[in-house]
């Protein structure tokens, strides 16, 4: 597996940022194809891309699935708060939080709670099965607050590019 650089030493230029717009729109697009629009050769826009990848700029190639098409249909957010600051106790909720298939994303914040879920489940069962295994069964949990979605307004995972600057 490449070593990942931290994100502060990755230097982008101009083009590298135009491949990964594009790339966030559309990751398969032809190279060849986002070698014409940014003006550069399909060789170079392979090697920008590779080496993206390799220092985790790009950290994963996927699909992005409607849940609802696969029977996915409950989005919840949680606000989870824990008894303790321990960091060995916030560092076995973040790996209990990151195995759990439902949990979508998971943030560690500043604030009056420690974490925010997004959960994605297929019933109201599922979900309650779900707090019993992540908050009930860690007794580091102090308590969890549920905010059940009525309807996804927008949904994205683009980060906002300036492509305009020039950091050549």
């Amino acid at each position: 597996m490449p070593k990942k650089m931290p994100a502060e030493t990755v230097e982008l230029d101009r083009f590298d940022l135009a491949i990964l717009d594009v790339l966030q729109r559309d990751n398969k697009t032809p190279q060849r194809s986002i070698a014409e629009v940014i003006g550069l050769s399909a060789p170079a826009v392979q090697r920008r891309v590779k080496r993206m990848e390799e220092t985790g700029t790009i950290m994963a190639n996927v699909a992005v699935v409607n849940p609802l098409h696969v029977r996915q249909e409950i989005t919840v957010f949680v606000e989870v708060e824990m008894n303790n600051e321990y960091q060995d106790m916030h560092d076995q909720a973040k790996k209990a939080f990151s195995e759990a298939p439902e949990v979508q994303q998971c943030y560690y914040v500043t604030g009056e709670v420690d974490f925010i879920l997004l959960v994605v489940v297929r019933t109201m069962a599922d979900y309650e099965a779900m707090t019993r295994r992540l908050f009930f069964a860690n007794n580091n949990v102090k308590r969890f607050r549920s905010f059940v979605t009525m309807d996804r307004v927008k949904v994205g995972l683009n980060v906002p590019l300036d492509i305009r600057r020039d950091r050549t």
